[in-house]
């Protein structure tokens, strides 16, 4: 495959992701979407990294770094989103705008 083939699929992904993301009303979905999005980047980055200077591992710390940011960040969003559920039961936006009183 080639650095185009890569960035076709990356902005295939990010694509579904942005529908998926607004598109939705449920939280999960959306956060769902927000993680399409964001493997996109790194797809992206490391199709980059991977066709301009493979010899130096400097992407590769790059990318790792991305994907456990991302993992944290996926974890902490689901746990708030449960948390916010248990407490108030809510489970999709709309129900949620009472959240900012």
């Amino acid at each position: 495959m080639s650095l185009q083939d890569y960035l076709l699929l990356a902005a295939a992904l990010f694509s579904v992701g942005l529908y998926g993301a607004l598109s939705q009303q449920s939280i999960v979905m959306i956060m769902m979407g927000i993680e399409l999005m964001v493997n996109a980047v790194i797809v992206g980055a490391a199709a980059f990294w991977y066709f301009t200077s493979p010899d130096r591992p400097d992407g590769q710390v790059v990318v790792v770094l991305a994907v456990t940011a991302m993992a944290i960040e996926m974890a902490a969003g689901f746990a708030v989103t449960t948390a916010v559920f248990r407490a108030r039961d809510v489970d999709t936006t709309d129900m949620a705008a009472d959240l900012k009183d």
